[in-house]
């Protein structure tokens, strides 16, 4: 029998909430370069399910990874961070 792992969770910021229960989240890592030791910030967005459509652009958000829900979102927002002022 397969066991299954950890879901990823990822911390981003809101980008786009035009939507209807769905969020375009930012997520930005920062890597090293490997020839030039220099740090670079990359970044990757992702599509969000948002059930209750309560995020606003500007919140920080962590999106949580499970099964595909659509043709893009393969994420769901599962707690608000922090609010945008």
């Amino acid at each position: 029998m397969k066991t299954r792992g950890k879901k990823r969770a990822l911390n981003g910021t809101i980008i786009k909430d035009k939507m209807d229960k769905s969020v375009v989240v930012r997520v930005e890592r920062v890597v090293r370069h490997r020839l030039y030791k220099k740090y670079i910030r990359r970044r990757a967005t992702f599509v969000a399910h948002d059930e209750e459509n309560a995020s606003r652009v500007g919140d920080k958000v962590l999106i949580t990874e499970t099964r595909p829900l659509s043709r893009h979102k393969r994420w769901r927002v599962s707690k608000i961070v922090q609010k945008a002022v």
